[in-house]
């Protein structure tokens, strides 16, 4: 089978990816917004181009953005469209996902598929899926650097699977400008096929895929020198010292694979078994250069499990939790899914319909059940693990229906490969009840922050003694452009900032100490604290909220002592 390359067939594949990417975004995985790291980076960039705000925010005060083009380009498109951050993100957010099954669709292309099997294998692999233990996922919710790099490099790996090695390096390269971590196993794999031995015209257009990476590196080198605020100076080849170990271990354990359940690290060494079985399917396909990465990428992932369990946890280099170079293990999940899934597409096209099936198995239980294997092993007594089951034989069979049908070039293909496209992103997340994550916003959340946006001073501090680790209070900052003492979801910058980490660990301990009494004010205002905002079932007898609503209370630290409730303002 030969890759289509009309016009009218990119045209279509084309607007197909689009269509892929506004499922995948409504519809499933998803999409979030201040549910996770953006509750980071929008006070960062709120307080870049505003100095004013949040410049008693921890968080703000030294951002750890400065090897990164992810805020100049955020603030440079505030700038000119006149829209917020939210929408800039999201539509780089957009076309970033789309870029990514660009990739994926020439990768599957490049081992001869034709357009409508390759597009099977696209819709397949934009389902996403979670990865335990270091805590990422192929297909970001959130609109932050990663997010935006990893379907960069899918598109890279694309491009080399086409020939177009300079291109590639451009990908990476901006891959690289956003988030230099997540690159670092497409260079270590380019590097080595750029000194194999080959025809000198071959080499000659590796090597020129290494020029736009320097010159990305130049880039964020001088961009680095001129950015905004104060940066912590970093020590690269520090040893972790054991307090900050203690607060790393506490705040991010995905950092530290000894803390990992057994479970993952078997999860993905059989995943990486199945990338081997299927490549070794589908070998005679590819084409010399993806073979690399199809095998490359894999072998990196599983090896840096056991390198960065040395390096850190052993040696205590203080660069590793800022690189976190387990998370390559991301890379075993990708490849074991497309590989699978182009061997589903093949086994299929030869009437191997069982073989298909089985292929296509592994490929859907991804994005069904985050412990993959869980759903494929038998004697399950767990109702919903069974649905699941179904769930994905169903689905397998459907895609090896649709898959043979455009194979044989059927007249009644469209219909199955049309539902094999489509039905994935309804199904899992409803008849499976595949929920990825719950909202955080809600009507009363808004009503708090807008408050405090409208009714209180720029340089307002804020406090939410009783939110525990809840992520309420990040939303609250992010929306309220308003400073929170401390939260449980900013002390994620403990993996970056030795000063950040100590500070907030002795604010953290301060909060668990704190209780909500009256009595209490005199040390929220030694702390600078300005407001406290508590749950209804916290209320201070005796003191009355300047603000109320089903869900919060808002009490003013520096207020008088004997205010009447009926001086509260609010919402219902």
């Amino acid at each position: 089978m030969k890759p289509d390359s009309n016009g009218r067939t990119r045209l279509f594949a084309a607007a197909v990816i689009v269509l892929l990417t506004l499922l995948g975004f409504f519809q499933f995985p998803g999409h979030t917004f201040l549910q996770a790291d953006t509750q980071i980076y929008i006070p960062i960039l709120e307080h870049f181009r505003d100095h004013s705000v949040f410049d008693r925010e921890l968080i703000a005060q030294d951002p750890h953005v400065a090897f990164t083009i992810y805020d100049e380009v955020a603030l440079a498109l505030r700038r000119i469209s006149g829209l917020d951050f939210q929408a800039v993100l999201t539509a780089q957010q957009l076309l970033f996902r789309a870029l990514g099954l660009l990739g994926v669709y020439w990768i599957a292309t490049s081992m001869g598929l034709r357009a409508r099997l390759a597009l099977l294998v696209t819709a397949a692999f934009s389902l996403g899926a979670t990865i335990g233990g270091p805590a990422v996922l192929t297909i970001e919710y959130e609109p932050v650097p990663r997010g935006f790099a990893i379907p960069l490099l899918l598109l890279a790996i694309g491009l080399v699977a086409q020939g177009r090695h300079f291109g590639a390096g451009v990908a990476a390269a901006i891959a690289f400008l956003y988030h230099p971590p997540s690159v670092l196993p497409f260079w270590a794999v380019y590097f080595v096929l750029t000194l194999w031995p080959d025809k000198p015209a071959i080499m000659s257009r590796r090597i020129l895929g290494l020029a736009p990476m320097l010159a990305g590196v130049i880039v964020l080198f001088v961009l680095s020198r001129v950015q905004q605020g104060a940066t912590e100076p970093q020590s690269f080849f520090a040893r972790i010292s054991p307090e900050l170990e203690s607060i790393q271990r506490l705040r991010a354990p995905y950092t530290w694979i000894s803390l990992w359940p057994g479970y993952w690290i078997a999860q993905y060494l059989l995943l990486w078994a199945l990338s081997l079985g299927a490549f070794w399917r589908v070998r005679r396909h590819v084409t010399a250069d993806l073979k690399f990465f199809l095998l490359g990428l894999p072998l990196f992932g599983v090896l840096m499990m056991p390198l960065s369990y040395l390096l850190l946890e052993r040696l205590k280099w203080s660069a590793i939790p800022q690189i976190q170079p387990a998370r390559a293990v991301l890379f075993v999940v990708v490849i074991a899914v497309v590989l699978a899934a182009v061997a589903a597409a093949q086994a299929a096209g030869q009437r191997r319909y069982w073989e298909s099936v089985a292929w296509l198995a592994p490929v859907f239980a991804v994005p069904a059940q985050t412990r993959v294997f869980e759903i494929l092993l038998p004697g399950l007594s767990i109702p919903l693990i069974r649905t699941r089951l179904a769930i994905v034989l169903g689905l397998a069979a459907l895609s090896t229906l649709a898959a043979r049908a455009v194979a044989s070039r059927r007249r009644w293909a469209l219909a199955p490969w049309m539902a094999a496209i489509a039905l994935p992103f309804f199904v899992l997340p409803g008849w499976g009840r595949m929920e990825n994550y719950r909202p955080l916003e809600t009507a009363e959340l808004d009503q708090v922050a807008s408050w405090a946006r409208a009714s209180t001073p720029k340089d307002a501090l804020f406090f939410f003694p009783d939110a525990g680790r809840g992520l309420a209070p990040g939303v609250f900052r992010a929306r309220s452009l308003r400073a929170l003492y401390v939260d449980w979801k900013a002390g994620g910058q403990a993996n970056f900032l030795k000063g950040f980490a100590h500070e907030w660990w002795l604010r953290w301990r301060r909060s668990e100490a704190e209780n909500f009494t009256a009595a209490g004010g005199e040390r929220y205002r030694a702390l600078g604290i300005d407001y406290i905002v508590l749950a209804p079932a916290h209320r201070i007898p005796g003191r009355a909220a300047v603000f109320q609503n089903a869900r919060f209370l808002v009490y003013r630290v520096a207020g008088p002592a004997t205010q009447r409730a009926g001086d509260a303002s609010g919402g219902s």
